[in-house]
Parts: C-alpha cells; structure tokens; sequence
C-alpha cells in the first residue's frame, strides 16, 4: 500500500465531520448490502446442498460449529484492530496505526497455520461425536467439505484482514466490493460444481466447500488490490518486520472477547446439534436452516455493526462525546427495524422459508412451529448486539463476552436441554427467548455502567446516553 500523505486523511475528516446521520449511512450501508450477500450466498449454497438430499443438508448443518470458530477467529482479530487503529488514526498516530496493521497481518497468518493444522486432524472425530456411526454418509459428506473449508481458509483470512483495513479507515464502499465479488464468485459456482454442470465433474457437498474457498479468494484479491491502490492512510510494512508484543496484546485484550463471544456460538452450536439429532436428523436439519435463515437478518446488523465501530471508536479517541451518542442512537433504531422485519417474515411465512430447501412433510411439521417460536426472541436481539459493539468500540469488550456467556452457555444450552427433557421437541425452541430476556437485561445494566464511567466523561455536547 502507499505510503500516508502528509495532508490529513479524509477518512479521519469524514469520520469526525460528516453529519452522523449521513455518515452512518455512507459508513454502513455498503457494509449492511455486503453482509446482505454474503448471507443470501449462504442461502443459496444450502439451497443447492438440499436438491441433493436431506442428509446433504444435515451433512452441512453439522459443519457450523468449526465454520463458526474458524469465522470468530477472523472477525474477532478483526475487531481489535479495527477499533485500535481507527482510535490511532483518530488521535493522528500515523506510525502507530501502520505498525497496528502489520502486526494484525502476522496475526492472520499465524491463524491460518492453525486452521490448517486442524483440518487435517479434527475433523473426523469432531462429526464422529455429533453422529457416531449412526450414519456414514453423513458422516462421508461432513468430513469431505468441513476438511476442504479449513485447509483452504486462507481465503477468508485474507479477506477479513484486508476488508477491516478498509472498514478502518472509513472506506466501506470498498470493503463492499470485495465481499459482493466473492458471494457472486460463489453463487455462480455452486450449482456448476455441485451438479456438474458445463463440463465440471459433479462434486456434490464437497463442491459446494470448494465454490465456497474459491469466492473467498477471489474476495481476498479484490480487498488487497482495494487497500493497495485506494488506501494510503495505512501501509503495511514488512521489512525487517518484528512481531510488537504490546500491540498484539492490545489487539487481542480487544479482539479475544469477541472471538469468544462468536466461539461460544460455536459450542452452542455444536451442543444443539446434540440435543436435536437425539429426536431425529430432520430436527438437526431445521436447526441447520434456521441458522442460515436467521443469517439474512443477523447480517445486516453485523454490518451495520462493521460500520459504527470506527465512527465510535475514532470519536472516542477524538474525544466526540455528541457524535459518540448519536452514532448510538441511531444505530440502534436502524437495528430495530431490521430485526423487527425478520420477526414478521418468521412468524408470517415459515413455510414459504422451509420451502425453498425442499422441506419434508416431516420437517415442515417440526420446522414451521419452530421458526415462529424461535423468531419472537427477534424483538430483544437487536439491542444486545448494538450494545456489544458500543462495548467493543469503547475498549470494555470483556461485557460484550460475558453477556455472550450468559446468553449462549449459562442459559440457552441447559434450557434447551431441560426443555427437550421434560417438553419435548416442540419445547426447546423457547430456550432462545429465555436466553435473548437475560440478554437484554444484562446488556441494559452494562450499557448504564458504560455511560457512567466513560461516555459521560468525555466533555463534549451536552447529550447524555
């Protein structure tokens, strides 16, 4: 990347000038449309997966929770630097920010040397403890595209770490290319190498895993090209590089509270799948749909999140208290919105969502009631996930793990089991709502404490959270 010039970057000026109403759109609509697409590539790749077979469907339902810890590790290196560097370049610490991106860059690397590792080594007892050996081919399925995912997740890697120097430096539009190249790179060939179409081999399951690493590639190409011609307020320098061992541990004092955060949605996962397959593979199934379903929903408001990250964390650090709360505000209502729309359409149109991945008769009956439970927790989810983000932005991501912890371990999973115990089935999708109640009131008494202790110290504006 090039060098910064002298003049202040218009990035930083952006992010501390522009009304915030229009600098959250500017900031987070691209991010919001990227996130859209990525969860409609999701989709698709399910729905491809299920014209194949059920058990295609539930092989890959099966694969979320080593895909979703592969995703925490990224995002949540991600977020540190993110909001380290953006709070760098708030506070003019040109130097500072440059060596925050080198040092994230050797992070990722030494991620994907990790993943690879475990591609080659976990994956089969992981699906073994799901299933056992009540099915070889879902078993066979499994393993075939959950290894071909992580050995070749330096695609991933790659595009997070370069869309978040993007997104750090207010240059979201770009960030969004990249993410859009890959979903379309992605979509275009999965019925190709799924069903062997044009020429192709037909590949099944594992050629939706190699579609899946090819688009991320292809958006980890666009993302460096983006950072290497359109951003010069970071340069990433890796002559005589040494790993800073203050800055890796501040990137992490941040980021390692949301990769756990987003790991223990792994393990939730992962014990769901548990709880479900001891009443059948379709309910699994249901389960794996939902989560690509309640995706299309959830990622907008990620990517709104991608957004009001810098904004916050630049204002903080140029110590904006006005700008701060209104980012805030503002966030918050928008979440609402989009959330509020996935309520209506799980509660209105479960089956029409069910539909589109050749639903059984079996898992309608289970499915239909089972998203229209689930969706109600929809109304609460929204304030919990902007509030984690003002944590995270603000240096306190350590509230954002623990609600994260309390919602997904302390309470979702042994109300899931306790209600599959004594309910049944049609029982455990109410564990979501229990969950999002202690969610919401946690996140209230932590967003009140965030205020007090730092939001209301920064003397600017009169506005008060």
């Amino acid at each position: 990347m090039n060098q910064k010039s002298a003049s202040a970057p218009a990035a930083e000026n952006k992010m501390g000038t522009m009304p915030i109403g229009r600098l959250l759109f500017n900031m987070s609509l691209p991010m919001m449309v990227s996130m859209l697409v990525q969860a409609l590539y999701n989709i698709v790749d399910s729905i491809f997966v299920a014209k194949l077979s059920e058990n295609a469907l539930t092989a890959v339902s099966l694969a979320f929770p080593l895909q979703m810890l592969l995703i925490a590790v990224a995002t949540g290196t991600g977020v540190g630097m993110n909001a380290l560097l953006s709070r760098a370049l708030g506070a003019k610490k040109t130097d500072e920010a440059n060596k925050i991106a080198s040092n994230a860059a050797f992070l990722y690397i030494i991620s994907y040397i990790v993943f690879l590792i475990l591609g080659f080594t976990v994956v089969k007892p992981f699906y073994a403890s799901q299933i056992g050996n009540a099915d070889v081919e879902i078993m066979e399925m499994g393993i075939d595209y959950l290894s071909t995912v992580m050995i070749f997740s330096m695609g991933l890697l790659a595009q997070i770490c370069f869309e978040r120097l993007l997104t750090s430096t207010g240059r979201t539009i770009f960030s969004m290319t990249s993410q859009l190249c890959g979903a379309i790179t992605n979509i275009i060939l999965d019925p190709i190498l799924i069903f062997g179409l044009i020429g192709f081999p037909k590949m099944g399951v594992t050629g939706a895993a190699v579609a899946t690493v090819i688009g991320q590639c292809v958006g980890a190409l666009v993302s460096f090209t983006c950072n290497h011609k359109f951003n010069p307020d970071v340069s990433l320098q890796f002559r005589g590089f040494r790993p800073d061992g203050r800055i890796i541990r501040t990137i992490y004092a941040i980021g390692i509270p949301s990769i756990i955060m987003q790991s223990i949605g792994s393990v939730m996962t992962y014990s769901m799948n548990r709880i479900l397959i001891t009443f059948s593979s379709t309910a699994t199934a249901v389960f794996g749909v939902y989560f690509k379903l309640q995706s299309f929903f959830f990622m907008p408001v990620f990517g709104l999140n991608n957004g009001i990250t810098p904004i916050i964390a630049f204002n903080y650090g140029a110590q904006n208290r006005k700008r701060m709360v209104k980012t805030i505000k503002l966030s918050m209502a928008t979440a609402f919105c989009i959330m509020l729309f996935g309520f209506l359409c799980f509660e209105l149109v479960p089956q029409v969502l069910l539909g589109m991945f050749n639903a059984s008769a079996d898992m309608l009956t289970i499915g239909v009631p089972a998203l229209r439970i689930i969706g109600i927790h929809y109304l609460l989810a929204w304030f919990g996930i902007i509030c984690g983000t003002v944590f995270q932005a603000l240096g306190k991501a350590v509230f954002s793990m623990i609600v994260s912890i309390m919602r997904q371990l302390v309470v979702l999973i042994p109300a899931a089991y306790v209600l599959a115990k004594f309910g049944g089935l049609h029982a455990v999708w109410w564990a979501f709502l229990t969950a999002e109640i202690m969610s919401l009131i946690v996140s209230l008494i932590f967003l009140f404490r965030t205020n007090r202790t730092i939001i209301s110290k920064i003397p600017d504006g009169s506005d008060i959270l």
